[in-house]
């Protein structure tokens, strides 16, 4: 069983920028001879060391998280699966990317039943390019507020239940 979306085109997910130059880039063209789950688990454990939208230094096009995840997209990607990735014991980095799938494209319903569970995960990781370090639990908060990356990323729906997040104590 697929996860439950919120009903929304791939194309239309991320920012059209961002999506054009996934779409267009070498390396996402590279991923279509990836067919399964695993083997794209495999290269973001192998390739993925941020997951901002975008590459630093002088090269600015997609970054290599971003196309992975649009990667996804194009799997839909079931229950089970979705569970693989966010309970990954091999690289939060893999983990990310599984909760960043959820944030664009699960169904703003179902949002806080996936992000719940993680809002106190205390594995550490950098998800920007700069290095510094928090939790998975304080980057899923901040996906769920719409808060995440030096660069925010444009998230297309409200969060439901988000007043049931705020009340909780999460500190």
């Amino acid at each position: 069983m697929e996860v439950k979306t919120c009903g929304r085109p791939i194309d239309s997910l991320l920012e059209k920028v961002l999506c054009m130059n996934i779409l267009s880039s070498d390396y996402f063209k590279e991923l279509y001879q990836m067919k399964t789950y695993h083997e794209v688990i495999d290269e973001i454990y192998n390739q993925v060391d941020h997951v901002e939208p975008w590459m630093t230094g002088n090269c600015r096009g997609p970054s290599t998280a971003f196309c992975l995840l649009y990667k996804f997209f194009t799997m839909k990607l079931t229950i089970k699966q979705m569970h693989g990735l966010l309970k990954h014991p091999d690289s939060p980095y893999i983990r990310a990317v599984g909760f960043l799938y959820l944030r664009y494209i699960a169904d703003p319903k179902t949002l806080w039943n996936w992000y719940e569970p993680y809002v106190k995960d205390d594995e550490e990781f950098s998800p920007g390019s700069n290095g510094r370090m928090t939790t998975m639990g304080v980057y899923v908060r901040d996906l769920l507020l719409g808060q995440s990356f030096p660069t925010r990323i444009k998230m297309h729906h409200k969060i439901a239940n988000a007043e049931m997040f705020l009340s909780h104590n999460l500190e």
